[in-house]
């Protein structure tokens, strides 16, 4: 069993849509940002860093895994799907899931701050972010008019980027006239397993502290 932990973040979002995909069973313990809970010594131990998500594989030693984009290369090699084994098909979708690793995630995170949290506007901050945001953007959409996918086929760089592209609006930053990145994002709202990922945990005003939801293979206590 995985044991994840999480919130109703677009990070977190990746790894229970992989899960969602790959049939999985898990457990969700969704962990209160707010209080701090994230810095506790017990979670410490399973993520030295203290961010959300990590994971604990109880079928495999008790091995706890940290970083989103190493819990999706975990799952993906733990049940051979979503990331090909070797040679120039696994490095197209490891150099798209660290695309959004290291440039769609931090340039995205830093708009929704100074756009939507920092107490000060800044200007010269919100447009750089968006603009950078944007610019990757366009690296995706140049990239989705020469595949149906990100690696080639479906694989965890699909998951990765999507579950922060689809919340550009957040981000105030426009997806208009990229024709690529819009159907594949279409393509990718219509998948089941993206469809129920993005609802765990639920949205906090559905949420109730015994609800248990069964999807399939998956079991997720809240």
């Amino acid at each position: 069993m995985i044991e994840l932990f999480t919130t109703r973040t677009p990070n977190g979002f990746k790894v229970t849509i992989a899960l969602e995909e790959l049939h999985l069973p898990y457990t969700v313990r969704v962990l209160d940002l707010r209080a701090g809970e994230q810095k506790q010594d017990w979670f410490l131990a399973i993520n030295p860093n203290g961010r959300i998500p990590a994971i604990v594989d109880h079928n495999n030693s008790k091995l706890a895994v940290f970083e989103s984009g190493a819990i999706l290369v975990y799952l993906a090699e733990k049940t051979g799907r979503l990331l090909p084994p070797d040679g120039k098909a696994r490095y197209a979708v490891m150099q798209w899931l660290m695309f959004q690793m290291g440039g769609i995630g931090p340039m995205m995170g830093q708009a929704n701050v100074f756009y939507r949290y920092f107490p000060e506007k800044i200007p010269a901050a919100i447009s750089r972010y968006q603009n950078e945001s944007r610019r990757l953007f366009e690296v995706l959409n140049r990239r989705l008019g020469e595949a149906e996918w990100l690696g080639g086929d479906y694989s965890i760089a699909d998951i990765a980027n999507w579950a922060w592209v689809r919340t550009h609006e957040w981000s105030g930053t426009s997806i208009d006239g990229l024709e690529h990145v819009q159907r594949w994002c279409k393509a990718m709202e219509e998948r089941p397993a993206c469809q129920r990922g993005v609802q765990i945990p639920p949205p906090r005003e559905t949420a109730q502290p015994t609800d248990v939801l069964k999807t399939g293979q998956t079991i997720v206590t809240l």
